[in-house]
């Protein structure tokens, strides 16, 4: 005979605690509306960009035409890829999809950006070292929000695992159970 008063004895139990788990999100809301803003910020920051680029070109040294014109350009794409790997993953509870957004931000978009913020040889004017310094500030908030967010939903999927596992584990051990003779059968 099988005891099945768990949910008394056992509150913690996987079935009991499963509708908690199953319908907790863990999406933030925070990450969520930096990367709206984001979205609107960066056309103007572009804009931005550019005009600020075609004022100064003809006094920028030859290798910082190159260079900064190969920043936008890589910027521009990245940023398009970043914002819809951010909005999938955080909405959709994505990781892998969300940490390909923090590992972008973080290895190439914020490095990028602060090129373009601290050399002092690209002749920042007042316009750039403002949208610039806003963009960092984005990056970085986005930065530590999506390593929380991702520390988070990476623990929810890890307990969503274990109790996974631990269903099976009980729903086999009750299989085999049901299935074993008493040992007075067997004399």
């Amino acid at each position: 005979m099988v005891f099945m008063g768990h949910r008394i004895i056992f509150p913690n139990h996987p079935n009991v605690r499963k509708a908690k788990t199953d319908n907790e999100m863990v999406s933030s809301l925070p990450l969520q509306m930096s990367l709206y803003f984001n979205s609107y910020f960066f056309p103007l920051w572009w804009v931005s960009c550019i005009v600020m680029l075609h004022m100064k070109y003809s006094v920028l040294p030859d290798y910082y035409k190159f260079i900064v014109i190969t920043v936008i350009v890589l910027v521009t794409l990245m940023e398009a890829i970043r914002l819809y790997l951010g909005c999938m993953g955080n909405l959709q509870e994505k990781v892998p999809e969300l940490a390909g957004f923090w590992l972008l931000s973080l290895l190439l978009q914020l490095p990028l950006i602060l090129f373009l913020l601290l050399n002092e040889g690209l002749r920042n004017l007042p316009l750039e070292k403002a949208i610039h310094i806003i963009f960092t500030i984005f990056l970085t908030f986005q930065v530590i929000s999506a390593f929380l967010t991702l520390k988070k939903m990476v623990n929810q999927l890890a307990a969503r695992f274990h109790l996974q596992d631990f269903d099976r584990l009980s729903a086999n051990s009750a299989a085999m159970t049901g299935r074993r003779q008493p040992f007075t059968e067997e004399l």
